[in-house]
């Protein structure tokens, strides 16, 4: 079996502060990769995983069609609309460069796959500044997207629900129903088409988690919170179901079930 090729891109950040002790004050930068535990999870036979970083998505996230159709899968994981708009070629040298949310659209309708998963860069994000709403990419999600800060924080911790008649569906096949609670979520709503596997309960909004629609020839879906922390605790990533749903998910939207 050849393992379907996925490409991972976002879900890194650099972080400076500046430490302050007494009359002396010197400054540190770290950088942070939040997708290590998932792609080490996900891949081997199934799924080969190109773990792309947002700096390195400025300037080599695919642009043309034959470059992205070289990936079965294409999960956007908390990495804002400017990165893919705004090239070097673009925001240096006031050069032309192709829309990279325009040639994603064109993917999925060609029959290529994309998840968005949740963060503080993603769908609309934190203070509105991911930017997604009305791009060519809400456009093939299976949910749309709020024109502000769409993060609904969860602090107390929240268990979600498998949605009423989605418990046969084949991407929860084998996946057991004892989840662990998650800290926070993108609020979206639900395209007409589409179909809601996982949500908060009702008493808690009922804002879906795992959505997945058709767009063209292709499918896509919408996991609303993190692949790792802060919305995602480490117990639900290292939860037994976690990469039976995953696996089902990625050969769902690849058309492999």
């Amino acid at each position: 079996m050849t393992a379907k090729k996925i490409l991972l891109a976002g879900e890194s950040w650099t972080s400076t502060a500046t430490h302050i002790k007494g009359w002396d004050q010197f400054a540190s930068v770290t950088h942070h990769r939040g997708a290590d535990e998932f792609v080490s999870l996900m891949s081997g036979p199934e799924f080969d995983i190109t773990y792309m970083l947002c700096h390195e998505a400025a300037e080599n996230f695919p642009s043309s069609d034959e470059a992205l159709d070289a990936y079965d899968c294409i999960i956007l994981s908390d990495i804002g609309a400017n990165t893919l708009l705004l090239p070097p070629d673009v925001w240096i040298h006031s050069r032309r460069s192709p829309n990279r949310l325009k040639a994603l659209r064109a993917y999925v309708e060609r029959g290529g796959a994309l998840i968005m998963v949740g963060g503080y860069y993603s769908f609309q994000g934190i203070n509105g500044a991911a930017r997604y709403r009305g791009t060519p990419i809400e456009a093939v999600l299976p949910t749309a997207i709020h024109p502000y800060d769409d993060r609904l924080e969860m602090p107390e911790g929240i268990v979600p629900i498998i949605t009423q008649g989605a418990a046969n569906h084949p991407i929860l096949r084998g996946v057991p129903t004892d989840m662990p609670y998650l800290l926070g979520i993108n609020e979206t709503v639900s395209k007409p088409d589409a179909t809601v596997l996982l949500s908060l309960p009702d008493d808690e909004g009922g804002h879906p988690l795992l959505v997945i629609g058709e767009a063209g020839k292709g499918r896509t879906a919408a996991w609303t919170t993190d692949i790792g922390p802060h919305w995602l605790p480490t117990e639900f990533l290292r939860w037994h179901g976690f990469k039976p749903l995953w696996s089902n998910l990625l050969n769902w939207v690849t058309r492999q079930v």
